[in-house]
Parts: structure tokens; sequence; C-alpha cells
């Protein structure tokens, strides 16, 4: 599986956000996309993931309510709308795919794309 993100930017916080990622290759109802971000001299954390098939997502306790993760099977794409953004929001953007579940752990997930930048100003 190939991957591209991309969406992000400088924003305010409490504005919102769409990101986008492009999957090309096995995309196949079992695949799962997740995204993670990692700030400045922290680890790489989870943020949310859905099921290929639109069985199952997952949401980070840090941005539960906040953000919204759906899936376009005609484009490859997947879209996590993050709201109400907060400082705290602030790294590096990644989404990735693994098949079976949908897991939280970036250690389950063999294919990684290119991360996108999100900075939000207070």
């Amino acid at each position: 599986v190939q991957l591209q993100a991309s969406g992000g930017g400088l924003v305010q916080a409490g504005d919102s956000l769409r990101l986008s990622c492009v999957a090309s290759g096995r995309t196949h109802g079992s695949a799962v996309v997740g995204w993670f971000r990692q700030a400045p001299g922290k680890e790489r954390e989870f943020v949310a993931a859905v099921a290929w098939n639109g069985e199952s997502t997952s949401y980070a306790d840090s941005v539960k309510g906040r953000c919204t993760i759906s899936r376009d099977n005609a484009e490859n794409r997947v879209f996590p709308q993050l709201n109400s953004l907060v400082p705290e929001d602030t790294g590096v953007y990644y989404c990735a795919a693994r098949y079976g579940r949908v897991l939280p752990y970036t250690r389950y997930y063999s294919y990684w794309g290119q991360g996108t930048q999100v900075t939000v100003s207070s």
C-alpha cells in the first residue's frame, strides 16, 4: 500500500482542518488506515483510524469529540476532520495502513506515508 497525506497548514486555535490520505495498492476490505501525529521532541502518537470497510473507527482520547474520520472508497481516500483545534494539536501528521483490526498502536502499522505539518497558533 502506498499512502499520500496532505491538508496540513497553519491555522488558528479554534479552527477546523481536514486532512486527506490517498491510498493506492492493496486497499481491500481488511485494510485499516490510521492517522498518527508527532510533535517536536515527542513520540509519535495515535490520532484516529478507520477500517476500509467502514465497520470500525477508533479515536484517541485527546481528539475524541473533535475528530471525525471518514473514507471515500471510490477515491481511495481517508479524511480526518479535526475541529476546535488547540496548540497541542501541532505536529507532523502521518497516515499509515495495516491489515486486520483497527488498532491504536504505531508498531502494528506496516505502511506509512510522508507526513503533513499542522501548526496551530494560539
